[in-house]
């Protein structure tokens, strides 16, 4: 058993593309409707919104961050810098680098998915 959360997505495969390319995670199921991805001790659940309500969500381009939620995915990222150009290239963001800010011995940046979801990633100082 590992640590992990869920998401629902508008496009699942999006996001699995967003979330391995940005946070290194691996998948290791597809089924239609849903893709798990995992590292080091935790996974990654994303379901399909049920059709009925996905029709009902519009997603600004770019996404903007739907920040009226209490929950952030945190991810460990060997690069800010990497990160934030896979975020880009595949559909999020990550905040630039003036925005970034120390914790716990980490450099740490806010961002969003695709879809808005806020996320943050953190790396170890060099």
């Amino acid at each position: 058993m590992t640590a992990g959360a869920v998401v629902y997505a508008i496009d699942v495969q999006r996001l699995a593309a967003f979330y391995s390319g940005v946070a290194a995670l691996q998948q290791t199921q597809s089924e239609p409707g849903n893709v798990v991805l995992e590292a080091s001790g935790f996974q990654l659940v994303i379901f399909a919104i049920p059709p009925h309500i996905a029709a009902q969500i519009q997603i600004a381009t770019p996404p903007q961050r739907r920040e009226d939620t209490p929950i952030k995915l945190v991810f460990v990222v060997r690069s800010l810098s990497a990160a934030r150009a896979a975020a880009r290239q595949l559909g999020g963001n990550l905040d630039a680098e003036d925005k970034v800010w120390g914790f716990q011995g980490l450099h740490v940046c806010d961002g969003h998915d695709p879809e808005g979801n806020v996320i943050q990633v953190r790396a170890h100082a060099l």
